[in-house]
């Protein structure tokens, strides 16, 4: 599905292109004191920043210390875009940290072709063998399981039910077209349709990928991935619709600069009110409290329409979950976390406290927020999957896709020049 992965060498100029000194990269991997103290200490790097689900993975990883004395949980928490970059360098220097938050896909294939990754195909058995196989499938690499999942779901609308109502729209949009007719009727209400973190360039892409699967199929992704070459009309038509959403003004006032989960950013105009959309993942409502106020009963959730005329259908859905490996050689105790943390237990807690689609069969008992339900319930009735671009694809192609799509919403890109860049850096990465 991906391409070959790149050289160490490789992977050092990424980094130096980055920026990212080699200073960051000391107490990673490796750093497990098993000698005359007789404790382990176990580095986990997670993306968990806002609450409740920061202070509910710390409560967990005291909860395991609890439970194995001679073991220390050290946590490291980053940003989204923070953790990404800091990666690349880790990568660079061949030292990961034990326990790593990942996506699955075309990265960590990356970063086991690069002999960094733990091979959990037998360590994690037999309990592996009872969750999710979909949540599962992101870290299936040769039929060999490198990573673990903690939860699964997709991309789709957030929306404020009180501000449609304002707005005179009843029901959530379907088609495309019905979707412009919405935003325009928000904006003739006096009411920003979307929030958007132009800041980040990952939240731009949601458009541009779920597009590209409602035009030209989304088997198309992964063929164009294969042939290296994005260049079809399907992909070019995405980022015309892209265009004309665009040209609606649609986004909050200073999109281009903001985050997505401070205060000011994304997820906090939805939760205040401020704004009456965000495209985003299962995880929007407790990102929307946290960073803003939240909309309890006036939150409500719908798929991304249909675009008319394409060849992609609405039951096909985007998205992924996250998982969690573990660099080569980590010490037995990381595997013992990863079981913990997939008992119907944690997966539980997890369910009930940051409203997390489980991934152990047993929890689904949990879920009680409707909102959580509706994503699930999408979820099974999916006639097809496509993980996050940045994550399927090789980084460096992944990258482009990102960079590409928040240069077409800038305006800077035209439709055809996304395409354009994406094939080059595809057919670069051969």
């Amino acid at each position: 599905m991906v391409d070959p992965a790149l050289s160490r060498r490789s992977f050092l100029a990424v980094s130096a292109a980055a920026g990212l000194g080699m200073t960051a990269l000391s107490g990673c991997g490796g750093d497990s004191d098993g000698g005359s103290s007789g404790t382990t200490t176990i580095e986990w790097w997670n993306i968990s920043t806002t609450e409740p689900t920061k202070t509910v993975w710390a409560g967990l990883a005291k909860k395991f210390e609890a439970q194995n004395p001679h073991v220390k949980i050290k946590i490291v928490q980053l940003e989204n875009d923070a953790y990404k970059s800091k990666m690349t360098a880790l990568i660079a220097s061949g030292k990961l940290p034990d326990i790593f938050h990942t996506w699955g896909g075309g990265v960590l294939k990356q970063q086991v072709d690069a002999g960094l990754v733990e091979d959990l195909s037998d360590s994690t058995k037999p309990w592996s063998d009872s969750m999710l196989s979909v949540a599962k499938q992101p870290y299936l690499i040769d039929d060999k399981l490198y990573g673990v999942p903690f939860d699964i779901g997709m991309i789709g609308f957030w929306y404020n039910k009180a501000l449609f109502k304002q707005a005179g729209i009843s029901t959530p949009p379907t088609t495309w077209s019905g979707f412009l007719d919405a935003v325009r009727k928000l904006k003739a209400a006096g009411i920003t349709p979307i929030a958007l973190a132009g800041k980040e360039s990952w939240t731009g892409m949601y458009y541009w990928a779920y597009l590209a699967m409602r035009t030209a199929g989304v088997d198309a992704l992964q063929k164009a991935n294969e042939d290296k070459d994005f260049t079809g009309s399907g992909f070019v038509e995405a980022g015309q619709h892209l265009k004309d959403l665009v040209g609606l003004q649609p986004f909050q006032k200073g999109f281009l600069g903001a985050a997505y989960s401070t205060p000011t950013g994304q997820a906090a105009a939805v939760g205040n009110g401020k704004a009456a959309m965000e495209l985003m993942g299962q995880w929007a409502p407790v990102v929307e409290a946290d960073a803003g106020k939240g909309l309890g009963s006036d939150l409500g959730f719908f798929p991304f329409p249909a675009v008319e005329g394409g060849k992609g259908v609405i039951t096909e859905v985007f998205g992924g979950g996250g998982g969690h490996a573990l660099r080569k050689g980590a010490p037995k105790e990381a595997v013992d976390f990863l079981k913990f943390f997939a008992s119907e237990a944690t997966d539980l807690e997890l369910v009930k406290k940051t409203n997390t689609l489980p991934v152990v069969p047993g929890a689904e008992k949990a879920l009680s927020d409707p909102n959580t339900k509706a994503v699930q319930a999408q979820l099974s009735g999916s006639t097809g999957f496509q993980l996050y671009l940045d994550q399927a694809y090789a980084p460096a192609v992944g990258q482009e896709v990102n960079d590409s799509v928040a240069a077409l919403i800038a305006g800077s890109k035209s439709s055809e020049q996304v395409t354009q860049s994406i094939t080059k850096t595809a057919k670069e990465e051969q």
